[in-house]
């Protein structure tokens, strides 16, 4: 399916080979990721051309909950959480999204907004496009609505598995099954480990306890070797041994 609808000028005052290079890759992140799988190459180009790329420090908010949708983003690098507030004012996060995710997709009606928080947890560099560029692109391409319908099901299906964590698995567990979790979407090697950047708060958030909890965790776990606390971070030493550990019925 075609998308002239998508073409653009040539912009003034720039190297054509210097633009062609940072089109061609941003389409190259855009095949790879879950909400253009399966476009092909041509089309994946023509939406490039559209996309604005952004730069978020640490701590920087993309979006708050409550507010409408302005903007489809989807991260180049780096790390967001995604958090609600309740009505007593405390925070939970929600998930995290790194390389080649999308943040917060809409729900399909042409007037919604945001259902949580936006907020950078390390530097990150993102594509994003207008929220009118975006509803026509989903309206004419039926592949991306296809999945944006399949990243919801899994998001869905993930939220379950973190809710029967919550639910029925000891807090040892739900801080080890999260760390695990994000070792395997986020980890970055670094000193004989992967390092994940999570400070112990927002672990604490994640997975339903207290900081003081999970700072006694840390510490247990440094100890045997399995993880190294760092400043805002936690370096996985040995995650398949923290896996066997954490299931066990009696405390570490």
């Amino acid at each position: 399916m075609g998308t002239t609808f998508l073409r653009v000028g040539k912009p003034l005052g720039r190297d054509t080979s210097v633009i062609g290079f940072e089109i061609a890759e941003r389409a190259s992140l855009m095949r790879i990721s879950p909400l253009f799988a399966g476009l092909p190459a041509l089309e994946c180009t023509e939406i490039a051309k559209r996309a604005r790329p952004r730069y978020f420090a640490r701590n920087e908010l993309l979006f708050m909950q409550g507010e409408p949708f302005r903007q489809l983003i989807l991260v180049e690098s780096g790390c967001v959480k995604l958090t609600r507030v309740s009505s007593s004012g405390s925070e939970v996060i929600l998930e995290m999204r790194g390389s080649r995710d999308a943040i917060d997709l809409p729900n399909g009606s042409p007037f919604c907004n945001h259902p949580c928080t936006a907020r950078a947890i390390t530097k990150c560099k993102a594509l994003t496009w207008d929220w009118t560029t975006a509803q026509t692109l989903i309206e004419t391409i039926p592949q991306l609505s296809r999945n944006i319908c399949s990243i919801l099901s899994s998001q869905l299906n993930e939220l379950q598995e973190r809710y029967h964590e919550i639910s029925a698995e000891r807090v040892e567990r739900r801080v080890a099954c999260a760390l695990i979790r994000l070792d395997r979407q986020f980890g970055n090697p670094s000193s004989g480990g992967s390092a994940i950047a999570i400070s112990r708060q927002e672990l604490a958030q994640m997975t339903g306890t207290t900081l003081f909890t999970v700072s006694r965790l840390i510490s247990k776990w440094s100890e045997l070797g399995l993880v190294s606390p760092r400043r805002e971070a936690v370096l996985m030493l040995d995650a398949k041994r923290l896996d066997r550990l954490s299931g066990l019925e009696t405390d570490l």
